[in-house]
């Protein structure tokens, strides 16, 4: 029997998730693995050898001269062939996000998050700098923590959560990258929310959230759907148990089924070894 790949650290979760050619994109879309992307990033955004890249993420050398291969062809099939390129799935785990301050959550418990300010929820996902997690049992809230965020942008931003155990996210504006990393993290959005934070938080608590799927906040345009005036310029699910860190089917010793619980895992995992996503 083949030996299941080992999970693979990387650093959080993209800003951006799919790229196009101005004009029309020939073919299926290409699909990227994060730890594909992470090779990218590490060994050609920031420089590294391949020896610091495979202590980064905590595999050999050769599995990092692999992966990037494999990240390189599909670079060149999007730019030649004009295809979309998607990043999703693959065998990691997120790094340090700083969440050990945050206790851990029960194991019957839901977690939600709500971006937060001066007590309302706030109305721009991507420069929220707290979030206010409340733990549901039984339909009511048992404990509340207000936590301050590592950084702003989406990507960083969802994999706080994902770190913290998050299981559903109340926000106001949220822009389609921040909802494609919510998602790959597992985590249910409920956006469009204005008014009191904790207030949002009892009505999810109860079934009774009065929420917009469709509220965005465009990020890179002049104007916005947010709701609330930011200025000229600005930029997810289902419930889960207790989560690891890693990527998406199978995670090594201390994986298991996401929905049973576990410790800081992407979606859906066995009872042991990390594999790709959409591989066997």
């Amino acid at each position: 029997m083949p030996r299941k790949p080992r999970c693979r650290w990387i650093g959080s979760y993209p800003d951006h998730w799919s790229f196009s050619p101005d004009e029309a994109a020939e073919g299926e879309p290409i699909i990227m693995s994060l730890d594909e992307y992470e090779t990218i990033r590490l060994l050609d955004r920031e420089g590294m050898t391949q020896e610091q890249c495979a202590g980064q993420m905590g595999v050999a050398r050769t599995t990092v001269t692999a992966i990037y291969d494999s990240a390189r062809r599909k670079l060149a099939e999007a730019l030649v062939d004009g295809r979309r390129l998607v990043l999703r799935g693959g065998n990691y785990r997120l790094g340090d996000q700083r969440t050990e301050d945050i206790p851990e959550k029960g194991m019957k418990a839901m977690r939600i998050a709500a971006a937060y300010e001066n007590g309302e929820v706030f109305q721009h996902f991507g420069h929220s700098e707290q979030f206010k997690l409340y733990d549901v049992e039984g339909g009511r809230i048992t404990s509340e923590q207000v936590v301050s965020t590592n950084g702003s942008g989406h990507g960083a931003l969802a994999s706080f959560l994902k770190a913290a155990s998050v299981d559903a996210l109340i926000c106001g504006g949220i822009g389609m990258g921040a909802q494609q990393a919510l998602s790959e993290a597992g985590i249910k959005l409920y956006a469009g929310v204005t008014g009191s934070a904790d207030a949002a938080a009892n009505a999810l608590a109860s079934g009774k959230l009065e929420y917009d799927p469709n509220a965005r906040c465009d990020h890179h345009g002049e104007g916005h759907e947010c709701g609330h005036h930011h200025g000229e310029n600005h930029e997810c699910g289902h419930h889960h148990g207790e989560a690891l860190d890693c990527g998406h089917e199978e995670g090594d010793e201390g994986c298991r089924r996401h929905h049973d619980g576990a410790k800081e895992c992407g979606h859906h995992h066995g009872d042991e070894g990390c594999r790709r996503h959409h591989g066997g």
